[in-house]
């Protein structure tokens, strides 16, 4: 996991980018979507930890390496946002740790 500690404030948790990693820090090999799977399980573990959990999450910030791997990024996505909050996804030349998404959010408490 990237930074398991969220800024809360009584209206809001800030989620800091979550990388795709497992517990102990090391990085996820295989797919886009495996990747993007990746630090969803993340934001979700740091958003359960913070009282809060997926389904409260108001505004998604993606960064992707290459737009040629939005569709297959989205599609994975799309499996753990169904009720859609509001999303921008832009691409960057580099990522941390040269990963090729990021992802971070904003969740209601």
């Amino acid at each position: 996991m990237s930074d398991p500690d969220p800024l809360q404030t009584p209206t809001a948790i800030y989620c800091s980018g979550q990388i795709p990693c497992d517990a102990e820090g090391n990085l996820v090999e295989g797919t886009i979507q495996e990747k993007t799977a990746s630090c969803i399980k993340n934001l979700k573990a740091v958003l359960t930890a913070a009282g809060s959990g997926i389904e409260k999450v108001v505004k998604v910030n993606i960064f992707i390496t290459d737009m040629a791997n939005f569709a297959s990024m989205n599609e994975e996505y799309s499996k753990w946002f169904t009720h859609k909050p509001a999303r921008s996804c832009v691409a960057v030349k580099t990522l941390p740790k040269n990963v090729d998404v990021e992802i971070e959010c904003i969740a209601l408490p």
